[in-house]
């Protein structure tokens, strides 16, 4: 199982050590890049649902091929 964990910056070093001792836990920091990446996929979920509910309005597959 995965888990994201946003903790505060002060406590960071130590929860990272903490999960690290864990012999069978395999905690790594995720990188800006990553974060930014896990950032653009929260909202592209949250446009989906927006969708299914009838809040958004979205462009045909055949429309958005056309204008490529």
């Amino acid at each position: 199982m995965k888990v994201m964990l946003d903790i505060k910056d002060n406590k960071a070093d130590f929860v990272m050590e903490l999960l690290r001792s864990l012999p069978f836990v395999k905690a790594e920091q995720i990188s800006p890049a990553n974060d930014s990446l896990s950032d653009n996929i929260k909202a592209g979920l949250q446009e989906v649902r927006l969708f299914k509910k009838g809040e958004l309005k979205t462009t045909s597959a055949k429309d958005f091929l056309s204008e490529l």
